[in-house]
């Protein structure tokens, strides 16, 4: 099923949703271990997942594996990215008909990063320049079939010319065949805001999917915004700085920042959310538990507990 008919489901019975994005593990044994976290966050109900793509489809054999699994092991909803990095037209069509195979009706179509030891990125011969190509090619192929989703960039994208230029190349990947934008993280939500009611000025009316990373840790921060040069208010900084050498706390505080975020995002009429876990559960689980959203988590003396009221009805 498509992630945007799902949604949209939800939107009509005026409830929220959320996704969570994975990311293909270096070893057999994180391989293992994603495939355990994602039967366990299975039970948080999520509309779906996605799997992330390596730059030039470094990590494409595994990504399609996970997909496949998620999907037909696990039975979860399943997005698959696909960029077009070092990806002609012959490699793109591969890795449609793999998803296609499995059951997966959902692509997140990117152009992508430069490849390992570039700065500048370039299309290869025979591929495609931009994600509004990428959309095109999969719109005019496979009709219908796949639910397409696109990157949207609240800060706006570090190679546009300008932000309503960013919103623009936006505009034009949805007018080509998205039916859903989920947006790179962001720390200040008036920033998102804004984004989003400059979309819907320009005429862009499909979902907009925020992207929330709970922060984890103090460096792990400091690496992630890095990658997009991303900005994060000085109150964070300032917050962070006491308790920046104590993990925990930092977690703590990231968990209630992506709550603060959400319940602001809600109160604007933004339904949805998409966890960026890091292949990590407990932050987002712990979010979602205090939104009420979903149910706490039993302890192992209160899974003991239900498990006597259900032999022994007269224990209650």
């Amino acid at each position: 099923m498509k992630f945007i008919d799902k949604i949209r489901q939800a939107e009509v019975e005026d409830r929220p949703y959320w996704s969570f994005e994975y990311f293909p593990p270096k070893t057999p044994q994180g391989v293992q271990n994603l495939y355990n976290r994602i039967e366990r966050m299975k039970e948080f109900n999520p509309q779906g997942i996605s799997v992330t793509w390596g730059a030039g489809g470094t990590t494409s054999d595994l990504t399609a594996e996970i997909v496949k699994t998620s999907q037909v092991k696990y039975g979860v909803e399943t997005m698959m990215h696909l960029t077009c990095t070092n990806m002609p037209k012959e490699k793109v069509d591969k890795a449609l008909e793999a998803a296609k195979a499995c059951g997966c009706q959902n692509i997140l179509a990117l152009r992508g990063d430069p490849p390992h030891g570039q700065d500048r990125w370039e299309s290869c011969e025979g591929g495609f320049s931009h994600a509004e190509d990428l959309v095109k090619y999969i719109r005019n192929k496979y009709g219908d079939y796949f639910g397409i989703a696109v990157a949207g960039h609240p800060e706006g994208h570090m190679d546009a010319s300008s932000k309503e230029d960013d919103l623009l190349h936006l505009k034009a990947k949805v007018d080509a065949g998205a039916d859903l934008i989920v947006t790179q993280l962001f720390y200040d939500i008036d920033v998102f805001l804004d984004f989003v009611q400059k979309c819907r000025a320009i005429g862009i009316t499909c979902p907009i999917l925020p992207g929330v990373f709970p922060i984890q840790n103090y460096q792990g921060l400091k690496r992630v915004i890095s990658f997009n040069d991303n900005f994060v208010p000085e109150k964070i900084w300032q917050d962070l700085e006491p308790i920046k050498e104590d993990d925990a706390a930092v977690k703590e505080y990231g968990i209630q920042l992506a709550i603060d975020f959400i319940e602001k995002m809600q109160a604007a009429g933004v339904k949805g959310v998409h966890f960026y876990t890091f292949n990590l559960d407990r932050s987002t689980r712990l979010i979602l538990e205090r939104l009420n959203w979903i149910q706490p988590a039993q302890t192992p003396a209160q899974s003991v507990v239900s498990q006597t009221a259900i032999a022994d009805p007269t224990s209650n």
